[in-house]
């Protein structure tokens, strides 16, 4: 029998052999460890992937809301808006929007599914707004909007979490030096024109001046701010140096007053007329209305005078004739050169009514400040083709204690100084001034030097006076269209005598908001040829009272402006923001 013999190793094989079982084994721990690695690795990216998925998702959630905020805001207003707080929290992104958001499940702070935390506080003050309408100042309410984002395919996804931060600013819009809800133009010549305070314009500026133009503050523009003419005017290119010392931005968002989704000229033009029969005055609509702000509303008719208080005591109270003939008189006319017709007017002698409004009983015995502030006047008397109907306050050096202000749907006359202390004439001193404006169908000064007598004569007979007028102004104009020029916001308030070597202070803020609808002749130039007017040396600017809260004009609309706050990722249904975000 024989015996197999078993081959002994060597020492050296031996240690090959255990180095190389050795070499495996950690060829094996690190496959393993860099699998694992790897592994984890991927679960994390995963993980970081699905995270910033549910951020994406939660902020389409709060984007959501902040768009369907913003249109409220905008077209409604704030009141509306914080009345649809509860519509907005059920705001969520949905299959049908895009079928990604079918995958999410969206919650709000207190972990309720399908909705969306909205915090609210109100606004306070007179602050000062940022971004693009940077200086305006407004009543600043802000909005809070969080999101909770979670996919609903695994338990273990993260949540993703975002919030943004608004401001829903409420701007009056006597803040502007000159607003425009209609194409604007500056084609001042021949004499330098400066405007002092922000301009801004809701569809396009076109800048033509023949004399040098300065901007003081800011120019703003929702359409485009045009170097040059517009196309279809009439006049030739002007060649003056206009001067930016702010800045001038085109597209931006359009400022609207919370009317509604309508903000078009002829919408707008509402304000001043006499609401509809069956209207909510406290409609989106009605509570714009100045016939609804008024004190005291006043209306000429053909056989008598009718007034009454305002919508604060439900159009209770009626003024009897016989006091209203105090201060309201109906018998004058005067001859308007740029209408070709004779002025049927009614006078508001408001010297006369500063004094009723200080003794009677009937207005002062329901009103909350006791003064009157806004009185609504329509002269609602037959017209033919030769007269056309106007209101015309003389007398107003002074006005109401209160401030004052006059709207009407007829075209709107001040004759000689209007809220201007006397010393302070032709300068831009407003400080003893009381808050006032101007509302109606187009809006046309009368010097100190203005005659009725002359009215129809010649350029030479009707010499103006130097004459200074403290008030804001919201009125119509007539467009620039083929063949004819709207005179440009250097003739923004219309002109009747001879003001060569003479000055029209005016501190205010022209607005124009519509179309006029009863002065509607158009602007056909300056000379002693057409005979309309000269113009004056226009010793212009914003009314520095009107950034004051309390300073500003009787029943002044606002615009509103979203600003865009803070945008966070904060941790999962808080608002503590995470390390890093």
């Amino acid at each position: 029998m024989k015996t197999r013999c078993t081959p002994h190793l060597s020492s050296r094989q031996a240690f090959g052999l255990l180095m190389v079982i050795v070499l495996t084994g950690f060829a094996l721990i690190l496959a393993t460890g860099i699998f694992q690695y790897a592994a984890t690795n991927a679960n994390l990216n995963n993980r970081e992937n699905e995270y910033l998925s549910a951020v994406g998702a939660a902020e389409a959630a709060t984007e959501k809301v902040v768009t369907r905020i913003c249109s409220d805001f905008r077209d409604l207003g704030e009141s509306y808006t914080l009345s649809h707080l509860d519509t907005y929290r059920a705001l969520v992104p949905t299959s049908s929007e895009h079928s990604v958001f079918g995958g999410y499940t969206f919650k709000n702070l207190a972990g309720e599914a399908g909705r969306t935390d909205i915090s609210y506080t109100a606004g306070s003050g007179f602050e000062v707004s940022s971004g693009k309408y940077a200086g305006l100042r407004g009543t600043k309410s802000k909005v809070r909007i969080v999101s909770n984002a979670k996919a609903n395919y695994s338990g273990g996804t993260p949540v993703g979490s975002v919030f943004q931060d608004i401001e829903l600013l409420r701007v009056p819009i006597f803040q502007f030096a000159a607003f425009y809800n209609m194409n604007m133009e500056f084609d001042n010549g021949p004499n330098p024109l400066t405007i002092t305070g922000p301009v801004h314009c809701n569809t396009n500026i076109y800048l033509n001046p023949y004399a040098p133009l300065i901007f003081k503050s800011d120019l703003t523009a929702a359409g485009d701010i045009i170097l040059g003419k517009m196309p279809i005017s009439p006049i030739s290119i002007g060649s003056g140096a206009i001067t930016y010392e702010g800045v001038h931005v085109s597209r931006v968002s359009a400022l609207n007053l919370p009317i509604g989704t309508n903000s078009t000229p002829a919408a707008v033009r509402e304000l001043i007329e006499i609401p509809p029969v069956m209207e909510d005055p406290y409609s989106i609509m009605g509570q714009e209305r100045y016939y609804n702000k008024a004190d005291l509303i006043i209306l000429i008719r053909d056989a008598n005078i009718v007034a009454t208080s305002g919508l604060r005591n439900s159009f209770a109270t009626v003024i009897p004739t016989t006091q209203v003939t105090n201060f309201i008189s109906t018998n004058a006319s005067f001859y308007n050169k740029r209408e070709l017709r004779t002025i049927k007017s009614t006078d508001v002698n408001v010297g006369n009514l500063i004094q009723w409004n200080a003794t009677n009983t009937l207005i002062r015995s329901w009103l909350p400040g006791q003064d009157i502030r806004t009185v609504f006047i329509a002269d609602q008397r037959t017209q033919t083709a030769t007269t056309e109907s106007g209101i015309r306050l003389l007398n107003g050096q002074a006005v109401l204690p209160s401030g004052f202000t006059v709207a009407t749907p007829n075209p709107l006359y001040t004759l000689g100084h209007y809220n201007a202390p006397a010393g302070y004439l032709g300068t831009t001193n407003t400080s003893t001034s009381r808050p006032a404006s101007l509302v109606g169908d187009a809006v046309t000064i009368l010097s100190t030097g203005w005659s009725d007598a002359n009215s129809s004569l010649a350029l030479a007979s009707r010499v103006a006076g130097d004459t200074t007028v403290n008030a804001a102004i919201l009125t119509g104009l007539v467009p620039t269209i083929t063949g004819q020029h709207s005179g440009g916001v250097q003739n923004f308030p219309r002109l009747l005598e001879e003001w060569s070597g003479r000055t029209l202070t005016y501190n205010g803020s022209m607005v124009a908001m519509f179309y006029s609808k009863t002065a509607t002749n158009y602007w056909r130039g300056i000379g002693s040829t057409i005979g309309i007017y000269n113009p004056p040396t226009r010793n212009w600017g914003l009314d520095l009272n009107f950034l004051t809260e309390g300073r500003l004009p009787p029943s002044t609309p606002s615009v509103t402006i979203l600003v865009r706050g803070r945008w966070r990722t904060p941790a999962a249904f808080t608002t503590n923001v995470l390390a890093g975000f």
